[in-house]
């Protein structure tokens, strides 16, 4: 007599097939996280690479010759950029990370609190209080910056990666139109290869819209950010607004941190005009949520606000910072995946427009 028949074996194979497979995803997220995020920068250099590629002047036709033109034009615009602005951005970096740990005593003694009631005229008994109100409340608050610095040491020392992006996108850019075409031609029966050039249609213009998107949102943020903030002469306006624009590519989390960033620093250097800086975030926020994301986005992503923050809130959990940056687009490819399944395979009716 078996131990086992046919179906529970097959079963179980499937089963430890799933573990082995999640096991591997696990141990080589690292690995996984870049290649994604060299996907992802190929969608942002696809258009210009193409468009080189037609012009017979520029490229001859060459696919090689685009991508290394594209990449020459990248580097001298980001070397100039660098040039015209990054000393200052570096300097007033420098300066707030040597101030920093004296504003960090100043807030854990409490003292900070004396300093601003002084500044703005407050009454001796409410200094007190505040001052009381934040020494018992030091460790927590010293816990909080402690993790955030923590976490961007971690962040910090995996920056290796960065340098891998790029190069491993030359590599999508040159034979990701041939990686699909030999995934497709796997696929033998004709509905099934109807489904997946679906998708990949779909996620190839989702990706590179969404991906654009944000890039525009985040450069806008950065000029608007260290305009207004050196307009208002906010301590280390140029650090603090370059910081707060880069956040600005991450959904959700990252403006947020990057409001609090500059409110906490301008707090702690006893910045008299904080409240207008709030405003001026406020509106902002505003403004790049309501108007400009809108008008950007196009509706591209059809992804609820609710099911956005859920996604957010689930990425960060499993992922950090990256988790939430790719926990939109891979909400979105769920969504384009359902779309297309109920098309091709559930009957759904032809006209359904996929995401």
């Amino acid at each position: 007599m078996q131990l086992l028949d046919k179906r529970t074996a097959a079963v179980l194979t499937t089963i430890l097939l799933f573990i082995a497979v999640g096991a591997f995803l696990y141990g080589a997220r690292r690995v996984l996280i870049v290649f994604l995020l060299a996907i992802l920068f190929a969608y942002l250099l696809e258009p210009w690479v193409s468009r080189f590629q037609h012009w017979e002047r520029v490229s001859r036709g060459s696919r090689s010759l685009a991508i290394l033109e594209v990449y020459a034009i990248l580097c001298s615009a980001l070397t100039t950029l660098f040039v015209l602005i990054g000393p200052r951005i570096v300097d007033e970096a420098k300066m707030l990370a040597e101030a920093l740990p004296a504003l960090f005593e100043k807030l854990s003694s409490g003292q900070i609190a004396m300093q601003i009631g002084s500044s703005r005229g407050w009454s001796y008994s409410t200094q007190i209080r505040l001052q009381q109100f934040i020494a018992g409340h030091s460790d927590a608050i010293l816990g909080w910056v402690s993790v955030a610095g923590a976490r961007a040491a971690a962040a910090a020392q995996n920056a290796i990666w960065i340098v891998l992006i790029p190069i491993l996108a030359v590599f999508f850019l040159k034979d990701g139109r041939s990686f699909t075409e030999d995934i497709l031609e796997l696929v033998d029966r004709r509905q099934q290869k109807q489904f997946l050039t679906g998708i990949t249609d779909d996620l190839n213009e989702m990706l590179a819209h969404y991906i654009r998107s944000q890039l525009i949102l985040a450069g806008l943020s950065l000029a608007v950010y260290m305009a207004v903030l050196s307009l208002l002469r906010v301590p280390y306006a140029l650090a603090l607004g370059a910081g707060a624009g880069v956040m600005e590519f991450i959904p959700v989390v990252g403006p947020l941190l990057g409001a609090v960033a500059i409110l906490g620093v301008g707090f702690l250097a006893n910045y008299h005009h904080l409240i207008v800086v709030a405003a001026f975030l406020a509106i902002w926020r505003l403004v790049q949520d309501y108007v400009t994301t809108p008008r950007l986005m196009g509706g591209k992503l059809e992804l609820h606000p609710l099911v956005i923050v859920f996604a957010v809130l689930v990425g960060a959990e499993i992922g950090g910072v990256i988790g939430v940056y790719l926990s939109i687009p891979i909400a979105a490819t769920l969504r384009i995946v359902w779309r297309r399944w109920q098309r091709v395979f559930a009957g759904g009716h032809p006209n359904i427009r996929a995401a």
